[in-house]
């Protein structure tokens, strides 16, 4: 492909960045980076009303955590409304627009007569040739071919065709003055010569209407390609009881951004058989001609399967800051140093990073706080088990080098010497130490809580019923 290519994400800041909206900005990230084009963002923020800052500042923050730079931008349409009345000028000077002064209750009722006559509802072009100027109550509508069809090839879908009989003269300057989104949408990707647009198929209505306007301004049209939408397990729309949340929220529940990335390529993306990319990977592989043409259907357990994928191959020392920003704050002080011991042991354990901080817990709250489950606690701390304890600490107390080895072995001699099973011992040490039945394995725990943690959480089991 030519190294001129261009593409651009364009959002709304009426919401926050979402999983379909993050993947459109992929897509057209990958294209571009691919074929060493540009990559363009636009806010679109004529909505004045339901647009606000907080979300402008929530999708930059979006793109940067998933590392989708941009060459250009961030452009406001907001801040742009002179250049699309310039446009409009011009195509009402061409005669490619007119002014109208139909009423919208006018419009709804030719649409009602078209639709008892079996015809397709839309605007009659009532004021289409009746030359009417600029008043307070006017719109200006795009003068359409009544005629032929528009056919253009989708990048994705292949071949389409419009009629132009089911188009209508469709508004482009509102009569409080503002551009439609249509008319801005045009402006601004003929201004930052965009060559590529990648979007969802909801917008594929509005694409004969946009290659009208490109005809009009006699400009090329840029390759449009609509990808299907994202599904929920039950084949609906994606809501937010299936996972459509901001990319923000995946962050707060502890996903890492290369794991969203990849499980988001693959919602529409395919390269054979392949489950796992890196963003170098992708930058490869990614090609147009594997957007597949069918819906996605969006699975969070495929989403856990990877993000756990990352965790696991994450370096301890990368994953530190982020495991504290899902740490209680009322959590004493604990450092670097510390944490970096406990992340391998969760590793192999945690989806999530939120998941991590849960499990890590027992190791950073004060011993004699350590909550221990009941349940655990009635069934394994019995008073055989809490004699055996307070030998073990007993024991402990001697061990010189208080790593995995030496704990192993001086808990091996144990066993032989009072003569019972590693069973008999293993579950309330545990208990004692963690506060519960399940966690990493029970030598590299003591390891890393330490000798005086071990011994404060063993010789503590007297106070507790």
């Amino acid at each position: 492909m030519s190294e001129a290519i261009t593409t651009r994400f364009a959002p709304s800041p009426t919401g926050y960045l979402h999983i379909g909206g993050a993947r459109t900005a992929l897509f057209n990230w990958l294209l571009a980076r691919k074929n060493q084009g540009r990559f363009v963002l636009r806010i679109e923020d004529t909505d004045v009303q339901r647009s606000s800052g907080e979300m402008t500042r929530a999708i930059l923050d979006g793109m940067h955590w998933l590392g989708l730079d941009y060459d250009l931008g961030p452009f406001y349409q907001s801040q742009r409304l002179e250049l699309y009345r310039s446009y409009i000028r011009q195509l009402i000077d061409q005669k490619q627009a007119y002014y109208c002064r139909c009423s919208p209750e006018d419009v709804e009722n030719m649409r009602k007569i078209a639709r008892e006559k079996g015809l397709k509802p839309k605007y009659s072009g009532k004021c289409r040739e009746l030359g009417l100027g600029p008043g307070r109550d006017t719109v200006i509508r795009l003068k359409a071919p009544l005629e032929g069809q528009t056919i253009f090839h989708d990048l994705v879908k292949g071949a389409m065709a419009v009629d132009n009989s089911q188009l209508d003269d469709f508004v482009l300057e509102r009569k409080d003055g503002t551009p439609t989104y249509n008319l801005a949408v045009v402006v601004d990707d003929i201004e930052m010569n965009i060559t590529h647009i990648l979007r969802g198929d909801d917008h594929i209505n509005n694409t004969p209407k946009q290659i009208l306007l490109y005809r009009a301004l006699d400009m090329a049209p840029p390759l449009f390609g609509h990808v299907p939408m994202i599904l929920g397990p039950d084949k609906k729309k994606l809501s937010k009881r299936h996972g459509a949340l901001s990319v923000t929220a995946y962050r707060e529940m502890g996903y890492l951004p290369e794991a969203l990335i990849n499980y988001l390529v693959r919602l529409g993306w395919a390269y054979r058989d392949e489950e796992i990319f890196s963003m170098e990977d992708l930058l490869k592989k990614f090609s147009l001609e594997n957007l597949g043409s069918s819906a996605s259907v969006f699975d969070l357990n495929k989403l856990n399967w990877l993000n756990s994928h990352y965790i696991k191959e994450s370096d301890a020392r990368r994953l530190t800051p982020i495991l504290k920003e899902h740490l209680s704050p009322d959590l004493p002080p604990y450092d670097q140093e510390y944490l970096e011991k406990i992340i391998p042991l969760l590793q192999p354990r945690a989806s999530t990073m939120q998941e991590m901080a849960e499990m890590a817990q027992f190791f950073l709250v004060p011993d004699q706080e350590l909550v221990l489950d009941q349940k655990a606690v009635d069934k394994f701390l019995t008073s055989e088990a809490r004699q055996y304890l307070g030998e073990i600490g007993a024991m402990l107390q001697q061990v010189e080098h208080f790593d995995r080895n030496s704990l192993e072995q001086a808990l091996k001699d144990y066993i032989e010497e009072k003569e019972i099973s590693f069973k008999a011992v293993a579950q309330p040490l545990r208990v004692a130490l963690t506060g519960k039945t399940a966690s990493p394995g029970i030598f590299e725990t003591m390891e890393v809580l330490g000798k005086e943690s071990c011994l404060n959480r063993l010789f503590r089991l007297h106070e507790i019923d």
